[in-house]
């Protein structure tokens, strides 16, 4: 049973790309570790943001229908 966005497989996919391209672009020369890296880094971390975001707005907004608003 699904109880929060964490238990999404997609989240748990994303969450993992996102820990692995933060490895990764730390490796980059210097010149690049502060503008393409922190780019990258930033753009891998939306995507489950957003997951968490969109399931945050799933529940609450049958939170806010159930109270009768």
């Amino acid at each position: 049973m699904i109880k929060s966005y964490e238990d999404l497989e997609i989240y748990q996919r994303a969450y993992k790309l996102a820990l692995t391209i933060h490895r990764l672009t730390h490796k980059f020369p210097k010149y690049e570790t502060y503008e393409i890296g922190s780019q990258i880094r930033r753009a891998s971390l939306s995507v489950p943001l957003n997951i968490a975001e969109g399931y945050g707005k799933k529940v609450s907004s049958k939170d806010f229908n159930s109270r009768g608003f």
